[in-house]
């Protein structure tokens, strides 16, 4: 039975580009926080590695996984797979650890919807720009022009479920952006006063959208 000793649960989601792996691996190296290793079946990128980024699996792992209902959480994305094992987290949490995951709204959605018995707080990350956004995707390890205006569709699709999200944070700067979560988490343990202003976001939501 979960207690107030128990780890809490943050969900960092964005658009594909946004910055949220880089916010989730920041927010790691704080004390008591464990990055949830996600299972996916896309190929690894330069310099990932098994057990680190990810747990790179076959379709067919995956789907025996699915089968046996051990994951948490499972969405597919750009035809690939990409799941939480329910098993760690659960371990973790237990043992008082803050658990970050780096998923998208498919994901979020489904650990929301499991009503566990333990406190969840989710941040929704959006670029500065559309401009800004296609540059960081044109310049990742995608050379490929159509793979970042795939990307941008998705985007399209993707901002629209920053309504339910706990926070929207717009990665501007970096280390800002960094504070603003880590503000809103602490907010968010000690009940204290939330640092927040939900019309700019919806402001700015607009102005990607439009």
């Amino acid at each position: 039975m979960p207690t107030s000793n128990d780890g809490i649960m943050v969900i960092l989601s964005s658009p594909s580009g946004a910055g949220k792996t880089t916010l989730v691996n920041l927010l790691s190296k704080k004390n008591n926080f464990e990055i949830s290793i996600s299972h996916t079946t896309r190929k690894p990128r330069p310099k990932e590695l098994s057990g680190k980024d990810y747990y790179f699996v076959s379709d067919q792992e995956f789907k025996r996984l699915i089968k046996n209902e051990e994951f948490l959480e499972y969405a597919k994305v750009f035809n690939n797979y990409y799941g939480t094992t329910r098993t760690p987290v659960i371990n973790n949490l237990n043992k008082g650890k803050n658990v970050l995951f780096d998923i998208d709204w498919q994901g979020a959605d489904q650990i929301k919807n499991k009503n566990l018995d333990f406190k969840l707080i989710t941040f929704f990350i959006l670029p500065p720009s559309k401009e800004i956004l296609y540059e960081r995707l044109s310049n990742r390890d995608m050379k490929d022009k159509l793979i970042a205006e795939e990307r941008m569709k998705q985007f399209e699709r993707d901002v629209l479920h920053w309504i339910n999200y706990n926070y929207v944070v717009i990665n501007d700067d970096l280390d800002t952006c960094y504070d603003k979560i880590q503000n809103l988490i602490n907010a968010e343990i000690n009940n204290g006063s939330k640092d927040y202003d939900s019309e700019y976001i919806r402001n700015h939501v607009e102005s990607l959208t439009s």
